[in-house]
């Protein structure tokens, strides 16, 4: 598995921060700076009332004292400074429903687009990932990391912007009106700041973790409900209960590690601000009794006018301190899932560096091959030159592997010199006990994964050279592992050639001997299939599949233990139909069954990656080898 740019998996790399803001103002260049702007003005407002309240006290203050204060000074000095904030307020309601609104729409949509690109950019990914991962640690991504990257974009940022605006602008009129003062709770905000740093230095790792768990434990749970029936046969529910214990303790012990740091911040930060206002409080009433010089930029002495709303712009100071280091750990968490969530888009895709494709054709009686655009039932290889020529190769079917080794890891060699021919219109079939390297041939054919050493051509063309989807259009492929879509019997047929018609498709179903089950279906062909054809027996699921491929029509087809899931009646049935499906194509056959396979023009013995015996039925049998033994039952697959 390739690592991922996003940094170390182990510990917050806040360029993913930068990241993330790069692709929200990628996303939404006009929306997100107008967005911008209203919350940094009603967070401005917010910071002005201090002002007007000092000026306020002041009027009063200096009336009162000359005996003044009437309804008249009320109205000319109080008034219209009530009537300017009131304006503010209103200007800021109507900024904050902007933004509040605008910002609904533009996470929603990014999340959408971070969905889409995860899910394109998992198409492109190779199979090998897909073996290696859990899918439930990949929906996790889905979920979990989208979810905290929602509350990082719609909740977050918002506020850590709103919090920073209040912070600095505050500040600023503190320092207009003492620098005493301001100095008095900027050492209080120092140690606000250095338990935040250790605090949140500490959740950040916690964090890392409960998201991992978060995955594992989506994982395990996909797992036990795709295996509910194993587990109750074999009556391991308690197994499974205790494996699902420890995974939850996990992420219990790293969940509550995280929090618990998390979740201490807040009262801390709250109470140091508790103490510093009221330290303030006393410090201002100290320069009062004192008459101590005020040094401000304002050039007003120390009076109650200044220090009334001097506390609360420290309550304002300290709140938004302790707001900022709370959505800090909001922050990390986001941060975390959005490591993981880069961890996958930043995977290499699978590589694909071919350049020849597969075209309809038209076949002249000379042998002439003309592109066409309409569908003919006959197929060409294209392939461009270096001089700018073309020249087209008609799809017949030919395959060979020539000396090929082969291992999914590089300590580890599974396929050891394995050479297979296989002509147009030959049933090649691969006969081995498990792990012997049989579905590992077929794997390589359609470039699941890429050979280490040897040659594979299709009708004489390398196939590092044939576009892969190009080469995987020309396969038939039938899983021993079935896989059914959501949707109805037809649309999971069609989901072969997706422009066949309905004709085509009950065609394909009688071909592979489907028609008479499905008929007898409440709805037929319309009929809904869902969790994976659940509603359906194992055998009639097969069935659907090997319609599927059918109706693909390839001039290739590979089945893998294509009818193990299928009784011996129901065999019958199908064979007939594979026979019918099989005429005039290559076939690559892989079977436990030696009576499927008996009319193969080659059987090929494989043991532990190497092909120890090939023949016909009969060559095989007079040999009276491995295969002799197998078909006599003297010896059996494992």
């Amino acid at each position: 598995m390739n690592k991922s740019k996003a940094g170390n998996p182990r510990k917050i790399d806040f360029r993913v921060l930068g990241r993330v803001l790069k692709m929200l103002f990628a996303a939404y260049p006009v929306l997100l700076p107008i967005t911008l702007f209203c919350i940094m003005f009603s967070a401005a407002v917010a910071s002005i009332p201090s002002i007007f309240t000092q000026k306020v006290l002041a009027v009063v203050t200096e009336y009162t004292e000359a005996g003044l204060m009437d309804w008249t000074v009320a109205r000319q000095e109080i008034l219209p400074k009530v009537l300017i904030l009131v304006g503010l307020y209103v200007c800021s309601i109507i900024f904050v429903t902007i933004h509040t609104q605008l910002m609904a729409y533009i996470t929603q949509g990014f999340l959408s687009k971070m969905r889409r690109r995860m899910f394109d950019g998992m198409q492109d990914l190779p199979i090998r990932y897909f073996d290696t991962t859990k899918h439930g640690d990949i929906m996790s991504h889905y979920t979990n990391d989208i979810d905290t990257l929602r509350q990082l974009v719609s909740q977050s940022m918002p506020q850590l912007l709103q919090s920073c605006i209040i912070v600095v602008t505050v500040f600023f009129i503190m320092l207009y009106y003492s620098v005493w003062m301001t100095i008095l709770i900027l050492v209080g905000v120092c140690a606000m700041i250095f338990v935040s740093g250790k605090i949140g230095g500490g959740s950040a790792k916690y964090f890392i973790r409960q998201q991992k768990s978060l995955g594992k434990a989506e994982g395990y749970v996909q797992e036990m409900m795709n295996g509910q029936k194993v587990i109750k046969v074999f009556s391991h529910e308690e197994d499974a209960k205790a494996g699902f214990d420890q995974i939850n303790e996990e992420l219990y012990a790293d969940s509550f590690r995280a929090h618990a740091y998390a979740n201490s911040l807040g009262p801390i930060i709250m109470n140091i601000g508790n103490i510093l206002y009221v330290l303030c409080a006393t410090a201002g009433g100290l320069f009062l009794l004192t008459n101590c010089p005020n040094l401000s930029l304002s050039g007003l002495p120390f009076t109650i006018d200044i220090i009334v709303p001097f506390l609360n712009m420290t309550k304002q100071f300290t709140g938004n301190i302790n707001t900022f280091s709370q959505q800090i750990n909001s922050i990390v968490m986001a941060l975390a899932g959005a490591q993981r969530i880069f961890g996958l888009m930043d995977q290499a895709p699978e590589v694909d560096d071919g350049y020849v494709t597969l075209v309809n054709a038209e076949i002249a009686p000379d042998g002439t091959i003309t592109e066409t655009t309409k569908r003919t039932g006959h197929w060409a290889w294209k392939h461009p030159h270096g001089d700018g020529t073309l020249t087209y190769t008609e799809l017949k079917g030919d395959v060979r592997l020539t000396e090929v080794d082969f291992g999914y890891t590089d300590e580890k060699t599974v396929l050891h010199d394995v050479s297979v021919y296989a002509e147009p219109g030959q049933k090649v079939a691969f006969v081995g006990a498990t792990g012997a390297g049989k579905t590992t041939i077929t794997n390589l054919i359609n470039r699941f994964y890429d050979i280490a050493d040897g040659k594979i051509r299709y009708d004489g063309i390398n196939i590092n050279k044939i576009k892969k989807s190009d080469l995987r259009r020309s396969l038939g492929i039938v899983l021993q592992e079935t896989n059914l879509f959501t949707g109805t019997v037809m649309e999971n047929i069609r989901y072969g050639r997706l422009d066949a018609t309905d004709e085509e498709c009950r065609s394909a179903a009688k071909l592979a001997g489907a028609d008479d089950f499905i008929t007898r279906l409440p709805d037929g062909y319309n009929t809904e299939l869902r969790g994976n054809g659940a509603n359906l027996s194992q055998g009639q699921r097969q069935l659907i599949a090997i319609a599927r491929a059918a109706v693909a029509d390839p001039p290739v087809m590979i089945l893998d233990e294509a009818t193990s899931s299928i009784d011996t009646r129901t065999e019958a049935i199908v064979q007939r139909g594979m026979d019918k499906l099989m005429e005039g194509r290559t076939v690559f056959v892989i079977a436990h069954r030696l009576s499927t396979i008996m009319n193969s023009d080659v059987i090929m013995v494989l043991d532990q990656g190497r092909i120890i015996e090939r023949g016909n039925h009969e060559k095989l049998i007079a040999e009276k080898g491995v295969y002799y033994q197998l078909y006599t039952g003297a010896f059996e697959l494992e």
